[in-house]
């Protein structure tokens, strides 16, 4: 379990340093390098908008969720968090990539809400006593969040929310952990 927090403080510690180097270095420049739908520029997105943030405000929320399910989804394992983030910031972009609105895209939403549904979904396909009580925990606790996959603010991107819990839910069906 200590290697697990050290994994997220070191994560967050990664979302902080690149947020103020591109604040205060660059003046955001590099936010640009977010996710634009069907340009082939924007697909370096893919792999950089979840360590991009608009404003402090946006970075806390993020680093806020990403360490809540950060932690339970590597109660499963540290490497399956790994390959499971992986798979949903790749998922997950793609599909913001190929669906999304005509803006940039930033921050770790898709991978938070891909966490999320991760953890919720393997209540019903990993079906152990400990996925079960993680899922009824995350979804009783943050169930609320189901309702950031529609497109309720302009300046929000339903869309990453809605493919990173697609990609979440997607590991969990066919990337069942063994044993």
């Amino acid at each position: 379990m200590a290697q697990s927090i050290r994994i997220i403080i070191i994560l967050n510690a990664v979302f902080i340093g690149i947020f103020f180097i591109n604040a205060l270095v660059f003046n955001s420049a590099f936010n640009s390098w977010g996710i634009y739908p069907r340009h082939i520029e924007g697909l370096r997105g893919v792999i950089f908008s979840p360590f991009l943030h608009g404003s402090i405000m946006h970075l806390i929320s993020n680093i806020i969720g990403f360490s809540i399910f950060a932690f339970f989804a590597m109660l499963q394992g540290k490497s399956y968090f790994f390959r499971a983030s992986i798979f949903i910031i790749c998922a997950g972009g793609l599909g913001v990539w190929l669906f999304g609105r005509s803006n940039i895209h930033i921050g770790a939403s898709g991978w938070i809400f891909g966490l999320w549904a991760l953890n919720i979904a393997n209540a019903w396909y990993q079906r152990s006593i400990k996925n079960i009580a993680i899922g009824a925990f995350v979804a009783f606790v943050w169930g609320g969040m189901i309702f950031g996959v529609l497109p309720t603010r302009s300046y929000i991107s339903f869309e990453g929310h809605l493919f990173g819990a697609l990609a979440g839910i997607v590991f969990s069906k066919f990337f069942r952990i063994k044993g």
